[in-house]
């Protein structure tokens, strides 16, 4: 019977004991809003590896706020990079109490989303590069890369500048990401003495652009500007050289300085193939190579284009709240427009419309199957 009693006091403190301890943590639920399926289901996928990476670390770290330990859950939905979708999923956060949101990771859907996560009071961090994400001012919308007007236009100067491309043909894919990035790099094409010779369209589940190549082939242009994702522009790439346009360029923004432009094109993507890129060369910067190593050692692959900012805002988002003392979004809003942060990648700093104060961009081309850069804005 004594042994018993003693069985059942021990039980009663090991119980009070771990419920004082569960008592002490503060739950932070991070959703994660991007393409797990689809074409660019490799894109969502490396996002989300970024947030969990940086959530995996934060909770190891077992920071205070409140006097409380904050511990970190991952939630992520996959939007399907479709607009409808990506408002339910914004809403199914809303529902679920979840307060911080990285993502989405295309424009189209991060434009009517931001809405919903505006009016639900949830901070919503995105790699969208439309400047539309932006021009609301809504207090809680992050952009934490450059933007379509930074990356089109950088990849419009290196081409006038340092490739000597007088005619070029604009493509997009019709979505607000690709129209965008098009418009902007057409304008400052022609700003830079460039002629463009056309502007054609396709969508983002195209594989044939045959009859769009062509055209532009008996233009006779020197470069041909993509704007849409590697999905598409890879078997793009293998049709220009299929056509006899091995010596146009092709240029494009961020979504082509991926791994997955050389997997999906092969021998067809090399340095026939430029794209621009928001931040700068991640082997350059003081904590980059580091990030790759651990990055890889938890995924058994490299990152690829948008990991590493995923990761970056994560931490950003608990320095401010730790500086704030509350994980309150509003507030820790504020830290983020007031605070700056050095990430793998670069520094983060936003302005009053939620951009970034400083970024820079990088262009690249393929060696070898891999991003070799080539210059910085």
């Amino acid at each position: 019977m004594a042994s018993t009693i003693k069985t059942l006091a021990l039980a009663a403190i090991l119980l009070a004991t771990g419920t004082t301890a569960l008592a002490q943590d503060q739950v932070v639920r991070i959703g994660v809003s991007g393409p797990l399926s689809g074409s660019n289901a490799f894109a969502g996928k490396d996002d989300e590896n970024g947030v969990r990476l940086a959530v995996e670390e934060l909770n190891a770290q077992k920071l205070k706020v409140g006097g409380k330990t904050l511990k970190f859950e991952l939630l992520s939905e996959d939007d399907q990079g479709d607009p409808k979708a990506g408002v339910s999923v914004a809403q199914k956060f809303a529902d679920a109490g979840v307060k911080f949101v990285l993502g989405p990771y295309n424009s189209g859907v991060a434009i009517p989303a931001s809405r919903v996560y505006n009016d639900a009071g949830i901070l919503m961090s995105t790699v969208g590069t439309s400047p539309k994400i932006t021009q609301a001012r809504y207090p809680n919308v992050f952009r934490i890369v450059a933007s379509d007007a930074q990356v089109g236009a950088s990849m419009a100067s290196y081409a006038a500048r340092e490739l000597k491309i007088k005619t070029v043909g604009v493509i997009d894919d019709r979505t607000a990401f690709g129209q965008g990035i098009a418009d902007e790099f057409a304008k400052q094409a022609r700003a830079s003495g460039v002629t463009v010779v056309g502007r054609e369209f396709t969508n983002d589940k195209a594989s044939d652009f045959s009859a769009i190549l062509t055209a532009f082939r008996a233009k006779k242009v020197d470069a041909i500007f993509f704007g849409g994702y590697a999905p598409q522009g890879a078997p793009m790439a293998r049709q220009m050289k299929q056509l006899g346009m091995a010596n146009v360029r092709l240029l494009g923004g961020d979504t082509l300085c991926s791994p997955e432009m050389a997997k999906l094109g092969g021998d067809a993507v090399g340095e026939n193939v430029m794209c621009a890129q928001a931040g700068a060369t991640l082997d350059k910067q003081a904590n980059g190579p580091a990030f790759k190593a651990r990055y890889k050692q938890r995924y058994q692959r490299d990152p690829d284009v948008y990991a590493p900012a995923f990761y970056d805002q994560t931490m950003f988002i608990a320095r401010a709240m730790q500086a704030a003392n509350t994980t309150d979004a509003a507030a820790v809003g504020k830290q983020l427009h007031t605070m700056s942060y050095q990430g793998v990648a670069g520094t983060y700093g936003y302005d009053a419309s939620g951009n970034l104060k400083k970024t820079a961009v990088t262009v690249y081309t393929f060696k070898g199957g891999q991003l070799a850069p080539l210059a910085n804005y």
